[in-house]
C-alpha cells in the first residue's frame, strides 16, 4: 500500500526536496499503521535521505531498497536492483503483514504502472507549496480507486483511504 503525505497542490516534497511542511504535532494514526506492516519498499533517494537523518525510524521493519546504483545497504535492509516486478511479487506472496510503499516518486510510478498498488493512503496537508515533486507523474493509463474511509484532524490534515476499484 502506498502511504504518504501530500500537499493540497499534489506535491510530496518541496522544490528543494524538503519535507519540513509535514505535520509532526501528533501521531496521525502512524502507530496503528506501523502495526499493520512488516515490510517497507523504498527508493534509493528516499533511503539515502532517511540515512542522512541518522537512526532509521523504522529499523524493526524489513526494508527493500530499489536501486541500480547503490551496491550496499545497512541493517535490516535488502537491495533489489534487477527483475524488480518479479522480486516484488515474490515478497508480496510471502506470509506476513501489509507492505508499505514508502516512496519516492519514481518508485510509486513504477509500482502503479505495473499494477502493484492495491491501496493508497494520502495524508493531505493544508498547505500549497507552489512547486516541488508531484505525487503522480508519467502514469501510463487510468487507475481506478474507491474511497473507503476518511479521517480529519484538528490541524486541518485529512487522511484519505482508497482501495483498488476492480470494476
Amino acid at each position: 500500500m502506498l502511504n504518504l503525505a501530500v500537499s493540497l497542490d499534489g506535491f510530496i516534497e518541496g522544490p528543494n526536496g524538503e519535507f519540513d511542511w509535514c505535520f509532526t504535532d501528533q501521531d496521525y494514526g502512524m502507530m496503528d499503521f506501523m502495526n499493520r506492516i512488516d515490510v517497507i519498499f523504498i527508493g534509493r533517494k528516499s533511503y539515502e535521505l532517511v540515512l542522512q537523518m541518522g537512526k532509521h525510524p523504522y529499523s524493526d521493519k524489513l526494508k527493500y531498497v530499489f536501486s541500480k546504483t547503490i551496491k550496499n545497504v545497512r541493517g535490516n535492509t535488502k537491495l533489489i536492483s534487477q527483475n524488480i516486478e518479479e522480486e516484488v511479487k515474490k515478497v508480496i506472496d510471502q506470509e506476513g503483514k501489509d507492505i508499505w510503499l514508502f516512496g519516492g516518486a519514481n518508485l510509486v510510478t513504477s509500482f502503479l504502472n505495473s499494477g502493484l498498488v492495491d491501496e493508497i493512503h494520502l495524508a493531505v496537508h493544508p498547505i500549497i507549496l507552489g512547486k516541488g515533486k508531484p505525487l503522480f507523474e508519467e502514469i501510463k493509463e487510468r487507475k481506478y480507486f474507491k474511497l473507503v474511509d476518511t479521517k480529519t484532524y484538528s490541524s486541518g490534515l485529512v487522511q484519505l483511504f482508497y482501495e483498488t476499484d476492480k470494476n
